[in-house]
């Protein structure tokens, strides 16, 4: 709030306008936003052993969630100056129920022999699921009190009435082969089909293949290296796929105007059809060294990994003279994502009344574009680099503050002595993590329990400049800017303020928004959990426990980031902290 700006009620303890001379932000909290959410969840497993050998499988589930939401906004919101009834008052409703099925039988047959054994796993996924989505606007009461009361509204329009299906199935097989119980060989094989693709792509084979060495059961290693209770090498290869688009992206849709000609409502077009897509591929690498220590009170795993992910499902823009922003395609490029993961988990102390355990993961991902056909021809130009990663970006270069004018002054990479974008955008700064892990420790000592996890992540991102008004607008505005240029040969990392009639000054800031400036280190560090517990001692209760704990999520942060939450860079809701009590009874 403006320093200047009235008070929120007046004496009466109701919300003030000033005379219709002011935005009360409070007069929001008239209108409600009520939501009323159910879910059934419901899950089988089934088996049967027909043989010694060979046994059936069935796996099988069904969910069902059914969302009744709405938001009022009462005339109430609004200056009574304006003169508002409740002829103005409005709602917004929304149901929407999704149900949806799955069903996987499977067959297994195992067949041991002599120092080897063959697992083969033949099996099959269906699955469906179905969203109805019914929404109204109604306008015009008699009264608020009659505002959840569709039937008394003077107007009443039906926004969306839509019915989605979409399918999916599988078949698969695998074969293990295991000899000495140390030497292992997987093969995989499964074709998909998906109904949010066009007639003769729906389907799509995929397989891997991955093997396996359990050198710590080595007569030889066991006697050289006495503390190793367990070694594992293990790497495989494989190419997955990905349908997560929307339904119906491939064909010819309308959708209604909202407006009537001659008593009849209109329809408009909103997708082209495309039947030539089809599924995104990922090809996948990974090798990895599994280590136990002191008979497993260490454990560490190292893991390499290389992915290659291409026909990427993606919203290609269109020019407008075509009538349509985008058209679903798969996009011709090659995306690489390759790094190192590391994880340790050991008991660090344990006796009769006390136990010290800790967890420790690590990763460290690399993320480029390999390849892009005709990309400095595409609409992604000046989005991407071959051989860059995904998440740069081409910023203006900040060179400071020109003490003579007082305006931001920016690098003139083209040199034709001015600074305009995209050419003078060609400073490029990586958002993607650098690093990211988490450390969980786990102290016992005889009926107590601590938990706590600290997560960590290293890397850059938006700060508050990107977004703000420029300084000397009518806005909130960061700590720093009091250090700005006021007068000639003042020394000074802010520009000149400006409430907006100073073209230059302003034209300087809207670059200063998409440059370097607005760029800070987003690294941090979260206590994402904390949990303490007692046990109470119950007597002659082999079978019943309870447990009485207390719980905290996100309880504090340690960053020098320049903004809010340096976890939350888009949109304005950091994670929430929470404290749960509870009480937990087994009998």
């Amino acid at each position: 709030m403006p320093p200047n700006a009235p008070a929120l009620y007046d004496e009466a303890g109701t919300l003030n306008f000033e005379n219709g001379t002011f935005a009360n932000p409070l007069a929001h909290l008239e209108g409600k936003y009520l939501t009323n959410r159910s879910n059934l969840i419901a899950n089988t497993r089934l088996s049967y052993l027909l043989f010694p050998n060979l046994s059936l499988l069935a796996n099988a589930g069904y969910t069902s969630t059914i969302l009744d939401e709405s938001r009022t906004n009462p005339h109430t919101k609004y200056d009574p100056a304006s003169g508002l009834t409740s002829s103005s008052s409005s709602i917004y409703t929304n149901d929407a129920n999704r149900a949806s099925w799955i069903f996987e039988p499977q067959i297994n047959y195992t067949y041991p022999f002599s120092n080897t054994t063959i697992d083969i796993l033949l099996g099959a996924t269906y699955q469906k699921q179905t969203d109805n989505i019914l929404s109204h606007f109604a306008r015009g009461f008699a009264s608020n009190s009659l505002i959840y009361n569709l039937a008394a509204a003077n107007t009443l329009l039906v926004q969306r009435d839509s019915k989605e299906e979409y399918k999916y199935q599988a078949f698969f097989g695998r074969i293990n082969y295991k000899l000495f119980d140390r030497y292992i060989i997987n093969l995989t094989g499964r074709r998909d089909g998906s109904s949010r693709f066009g007639p003769g792509n729906r389907y799509a084979n995929f397989w891997a293949i991955g093997g396996a060495w359990l050198f710590g059961e080595e007569s030889g290693i066991k006697n050289a290296l006495p503390f190793l209770s367990f070694g594992k090498l293990r790497a495989g290869y494989g190419i997955t796929g990905n349908d997560q688009i929307g339904d119906y992206q491939y064909l010819e849709t309308y959708s209604t105007t909202g407006a009537t000609y001659n008593g009849i409502s209109g329809l408009k077009p909103t997708r082209i059809f495309n039947a030539d897509f089809g599924w995104e591929t990922n090809k996948k690498l990974n090798a990895a060294l599994e280590l136990g220590l002191i008979n497993n009170r260490v454990n560490i795993v190292f893991e390499y990994y290389k992915n290659r992910s291409s026909n990427q499902l993606v919203g290609i823009p269109l020019p407008g003279t075509t009538g349509f922003s985008v058209i679903q395609s798969n996009l011709e490029a090659v995306v690489e994502n390759t790094g190192f993961e590391f994880s340790l988990n050991s008991i660090n102390l344990k006796s009769k009344n006390f136990r010290w355990s800790t967890a420790i993961n690590l990763s460290l991902p690399k993320n480029r574009l390999v390849d892009f056909p005709n990309l400095e021809g595409s609409t992604y130009a000046n989005q991407y680099v071959i051989g860059e990663p995904l998440g740069i970006k081409k910023l203006y270069h900040l060179i400071g503050v020109d003490p003579e004018t007082g305006i931001y002054q920016f690098e003139d990479y083209n040199g034709d002595g001015k600074i305009s974008a995209p050419d003078d955008r060609q400073y490029t700064v990586d958002t993607s993590p650098k690093l990211f892990g988490g450390i969980s420790n786990s102290l016992s000592l005889k009926n107590w329990e601590l938990n706590f996890l600290f997560q960590f992540t290293k890397r850059q991102g938006n700060n508050y400049i990107l977004g703000s008004a420029a300084p000397g607008q009518m806005g909130n505005q960061p700590a720093f800017i009091s250090g700005q240029w006021q007068q000639p040969g003042d020394q000074a990392e802010m520009q000149q303020f400006t409430a907006g009639y100073n073209p230059e000054a302003l034209i300087a800031f809207s670059q200063y928004m998409f440059s370097n400036a607005s760029i800070s280190d987003a690294s941090f560090v979260r206590l994402r959990n904390a949990s303490l517990a007692y046990s109470l001692p119950l007597k002659n209760s082999d079978n019943t426990s309870c447990k009485i704990y207390l719980q905290g999520e996100n309880l504090l942060v340690f960053t020098n980031f320049k903004g809010g939450d340096p976890e939350q860079l888009t949109g304005f809701l950091p994670p929430l902290r929470k404290f749960t009590m509870g009480i937990q009874l087994s009998i």
